[in-house]
């Protein structure tokens, strides 16, 4: 029966029994599942087997940037594979040295020396395994909203609820908070978020701390994009009791946010960067951990204790190689900041005609819509880490109309792969424009 089914195309409904019967899908209760059966996917756009066109408009997971199907990278992929498909990570190919020197050139200031990995978790992990080997410090500053990924090491630092099951994980992470509190509460400002952080320092003992990792715009905890200040006041405190900065660029990265990395929209160095997703638009998993030379250097002589076998992987890195000439030739940044600015005037719009939307932020191709209950209350249209019927209605609305995108707690996502077109984006906002509707109804 296994065979016969790899000889024919499978219908959407044998896609998810099988699915369902032999797999564990992620972050679930396995009897509420209910994906989408993909068969192809173009562009902007992702279909069915039964031929439903879906607006992919979150990238699948914030990282199908350059879109689907790009001939440019399926080749790259394809020639690498046919000269050859795997070395191990002791040994050097030309596909992992010119992606070296590549990413060398386009991460900020000095960051020119790379450790890669299958994914952003990955990345995460060995970030601050570096730190704490090169400090010889063993705590790990983190924010509460934030995500960086959900291996044991990675779900510690995350601060949101998806840490909770993964209790008490490793030891030494110490969370702080934002300078965002939620849309009731709103924001601090630079300078106030700061004197927290710095009393957070303080109270630890800042020679205890080997890295603050923080994700430079916050991913799907909100979309929180830092104020002015802050950055560059996080890379001060780091500096002066020397902890490293850690940035994890994993879903910001890449044109996400009109920048090849969000962190150069403030003009500041970390000490690490962390990446994956738009690395490959992932075509094919990978992941990197960028560090500056001075860091590097500290495992001259010092062995760094980290590997995988996928490390440098020979295909990962044709398609790395491939999908950063595709932002480069097809002017993805460009088109990020230009959609990106057509996207937060739609935005704005819907703010205006819609009582129910409480906020809309973005900046470039990466936004974030919080729908209220009370506009003037900022009460959330579903609590902290749960949901209600009007989110729930709202989402299947969106799949009904074939638009995809994350619907979470009392927000959604505006995501869309880089190369997304006005017309494209005005189809996608129209849909979400009539969904609102559903979310008005509830507003007292």
């Amino acid at each position: 029966m296994a065979t016969e089914t790899l000889k024919k195309a499978m219908t959407g409904d044998e896609m998810i029994a099988l699915s369902k019967k032999h797999t564990l899908f992620e972050w679930s209760a396995q009897s509420k599942v209910d994906p989408i059966p993909v068969a192809r996917a173009k562009g902007i756009y992702f279909w069915t087997p039964e031929g439903k066109r879906f607006i992919d408009f979150n990238s699948q997971l914030m990282c199908v940037n350059i879109g689907h199907g790009d001939e440019r990278v399926i080749n790259a992929i394809h020639e690498q594979a046919s000269v050859l498909a795997y070395a191990n990570p002791f040994m050097a190919t030309e596909a992992r040295a010119r992606l070296g020197a590549k990413l060398a050139e386009i991460t900020p200031g000095d960051i020119d020396v790379f450790f890669f990995t299958n994914g952003g978790a990955e990345a995460n992990e060995n970030a601050i395994k570096l730190a704490r080997m090169a400090t010889g410090r063993h705590k790990i500053l983190a924010r509460y909203r934030s995500y960086h990924g959900a291996t044991a090491g990675a779900i510690t630092l995350t601060g949101d609820p998806r840490r909770w099951a993964a209790e008490p994980g490793i030891p030494g992470v110490v969370h702080v908070l934002d300078p965002y509190h939620g849309i009731a509460r709103g924001w601090d400002t630079a300078e106030e978020s700061l004197a927290m952080l710095d009393e957070v320092i303080q109270l630890e003992g800042p020679q205890t701390i080997a890295a603050f990792i923080l994700e430079t715009v916050t991913g799907t905890n909100g979309i929180l994009v830092p104020p002015d200040g802050y950055m560059q006041g996080v890379r001060e405190l780091c500096t002066k009791h020397g902890i490293l900065m850690i940035c994890d660029e994993v879903m910001a990265g890449f044109g996400r946010t009109g920048e090849w990395f969000a962190i150069d929209h403030w003009k500041v160095v970390p000490d690490i960067i962390t990446m994956a997703k738009g690395l490959t638009a992932a075509y094919v998993q990978l992941g990197a951990v960028g560090m500056r030379r001075e860091l590097a250097d500290k495992f001259n002589d010092k062995v760094f204790y980290g590997g995988l076998t996928y490390n440098s992987h020979p295909l990962a890195c044709a398609a790395a190689l491939a999908t950063i000439k595709v932002y480069e030739d097809d002017k993805l940044l460009e088109n990020a900041r230009k959609m990106g600015a057509i996207m937060t005037q739609l935005m704005t719009d819907l703010a205006k005609k819609h009582p129910s939307v409480g906020a809309a932020r973005s900046i470039g191709l990466f936004g974030l819509v919080e729908l209220v209950r009370d506009k003037a209350k900022k009460a959330p249209m579903a609590p902290f880490n749960g949901t209600s019927d009007e989110m729930v209605a709202l989402g299947k609305f969106f799949r009904q109309e074939g638009l995809y995108t994350f619907v979470r707690w009392n927000t959604f996502f505006t995501n869309p792969p880089l190369c997304i077109n006005e017309e494209q984006l005005r189809e996608a906002f129209e849909i979400i424009d009539r969904g609102i509707e559903i979310t008005d109804q509830s507003v007292k």
